[in-house]
Order: C-alpha cells, then structure tokens, then sequence
C-alpha cells in the first residue's frame, strides 16, 4: 500500500507540472497582453464589505477550539434554544455562501454559518503559504467540526455543506454518527465514489485538472490574485463555471468572496492546502464507509467541475438515501437557486421529523 501510494503521488505530481506548465504559459500571454501592472495589482480589502455585516443574515461570533487554538469565525441566526443547523462553505467561498439559508430556517433551527480555517475571518495555523498544508489533514478538519458543534452549546446537529464542506462532512458524518442527526450535502460525491468514478471516467479527470494544479507551489496563489482577483469573478459568474442565473451574484456578493482572499494578513495558501493535504496525505484506512444518518443529496446537473453520474451509486454508502437535482443549476446551487433548494430541503426535513 505503500508503495502504490508513492507511485500515485509521483504520478500525480507529473500531472500537476505538465498543467503548471499550461497555466504558466497561459498566465505569461495575460500579463503580456493586459499589462504586467494591472496583472500584479490587487487591492487589499482593509473593511468587510456591507453586505456581511447585514443584520437580517444575523449576528457575529467567534469561539476558540481546543485542540488547535484556532479562533473561529461564525454568522448565527435563529435562538439558541432551537436545535443546530451547521452549514459548510465549499471553495472558493466563507459563510456568506449560506445567506440565503441562514434567513430561510432561522426560525425553524440555530443556523450556524462558520468561516472554514484559514477562509474569511477564521485564522489560518501557522506556517502560512505552501508548508502549511500538514495543518488542513481530514483529521484536522474533522476535529474542527466536531469542536466546532460542542463550542456552540450542542450534542449533535443538522450538518449542511457544499462543496469542499461536503468533503469534510462525508467522512465527519461516517466517523460521528452521534453528532449528526441528518446530513444534507450539495454538489459533493461520496468519498466512496469520488476515486474510482474518476479512474474510470476521463471526462471527469480532465474536468478536475485544477486539483492538480493546486499541488503546486505559489502558481495557483499567483493565478487566484491576478488582476484583482479576476478568477472568482469568473467562477461564479463566468460561462463556464458560473451561476446559470444571471442575477445570482450582485457585484458587492462578489466583493464578500473578494474579500476572504484580499482581507489584510490573510493567508492566501489555506484554501489551496486543503487540497494539497488530500493528495499528500495516505488515504483512510478505515473500512466503513456507512453513513447511519438520514441524507439528502442535492446536485445542480449544470456544474461544470463534477459531472452528474457522480451521484449514481451513493445509496450503497447510505442506506437512508435521498437525491434531489435541480435542473438548470450550476455547482453553486444553493445560490444559483436558492427558493428550489430551501424549498427541497424543508420538505426532506419535514418528512424526516424535523
């Protein structure tokens, strides 16, 4: 085993550079026809925007975790004495992502909305940039999670998530049944189903070609930066990646995810090394792979990262298995459609005895 996980690695590294070599090339042609200037400069967002200070979102919070000192950045709205709903941002995102839950089911749960570590306003553990990646193993991000729910007052919770949220919650919720009462991912496979699809389908391989790129150092830091942060636009408003719906994102929605990777002191490599940590780290040796929990799985068919036959299979890993697709939506489907999925997920809640 591990043996084969060297020669995974060795391989993967030979993908990783052959697309840091397109990139480079790619970011060179940029810099030379926008001008070296405007590909360098970024601003620096010394305030948060208006938008993530919005009462109507809720309020503020921070509490420390014990087992990394981290200090963690959450937004809660409902009362505290309504049961937890903890919701999971993806990448390249922060709480905000959950804006339109946290209004929806505030009344019903205490919807927390935490910055994942190192995004937003949640510190990064030391060292920052590429060395760091040790810090953001599953087992650290887990741990998070777990602590996450006791900080707040809780034994167990309703846990939501999205993308890269959905990479932490899958294994958190076969690891710790006890804390979850239902799991609801979005646009996330199974981590049972992720590796083998991806073997199997080229399509799929070649679609995932940035996770390669982020094995390596300073170029996917480089690429996110330039031109004042041009590619978040681009992903969550762009032809190929971005929201179907046209008026999804307002220009001060994107300063909000701006600002995670702009804000003073942040570390730029956090994000980047929680996919860095996946390839370097020996995959799990546990055996199971049950989700014990009701789930619900909601996929938008129009995401252009994750195609949708990675949903086929994932009631072998869940025995209380729901899927739900959202035509038309992209990948970022609880912002892209944000009435279908409150809508989907208060009736799957409803009828699980929420």
């Amino acid at each position: 085993m591990a043996l084969a996980h060297v020669v995974q690695s060795l391989i993967s590294w030979a993908i990783s550079c052959f697309y840091g070599f397109l990139v480079l090339v790619y970011l060179s042609f940029r810099a030379i026809t926008g001008g070296p200037r405007a590909f360098f400069s970024y601003k620096v967002r010394q305030d948060r925007p208006k938008c993530l200070d919005d009462p109507a979102l809720g309020t503020h919070g921070y509490v420390r975790l014990k087992s990394s000192g981290l200090r963690f950045h959450y937004v809660a709205a409902g009362e505290r004495d309504k049961p937890l709903m903890l919701c999971l941002h993806g990448f390249p995102e922060c709480w905000y992502s959950w804006r339109h839950q946290l209004k929806e089911f505030r009344d019903s749960y205490r919807v927390v909305a935490p910055d994942l570590r190192g995004y937003g306003e949640t510190e990064s553990p030391q060292p920052f940039g590429y060395r760091g990646w040790p810090n953001f193993s599953m087992s650290h991000l887990t741990t998070d999670v777990r602590e996450l729910v006791e900080a707040l007052g809780y034994s167990s919770c309703t846990l939501v998530a999205h993308d890269w949220g959905g990479v932490v919650a899958w294994p958190f919720a076969i690891d710790n049944p006890e804390l979850v009462d239902k799991l609801i991912i979005m646009n996330c496979p199974h981590p049972g189903i992720f590796g083998k699809y991806m073997n199997s389908h080229p399509s799929q391989l070649l679609l995932s070609w940035y996770i390669f790129l982020f094995q390596l150092p300073w170029l996917p830091e480089l690429l996110i930066r330039s031109f004042d942060f041009e590619q978040i636009s681009e992903l969550f408003k762009g032809k190929e990646h971005g929201c179907k719906r046209s008026d999804a994102f307002t220009e001060e929605d994107l300063e909000a995810f701006k600002y995670t990777f702009a804000k003073p002191g942040v570390n730029i490599s956090a994000v980047f090394n929680y996919h860095r940590a996946v390839f370097k780290t020996p995959p799990r040796r546990s055996k199971n792979t049950k989700v014990t929990c009701p789930a619900l799985l909601i996929w938008g068919d129009q995401d252009g990262a994750l195609e949708v036959g990675l949903t086929e299979g994932t009631d072998k890993f869940v025995p209380d298995f729901t899927l739900k697709m959202v035509p038309g939506a992209s990948h970022w489907v609880q912002q892209d459609q944000p009435d279908v999925v409150n809508g989907i997920m208060k009736d799957w809640l409803k009828n699980k005895g929420a």
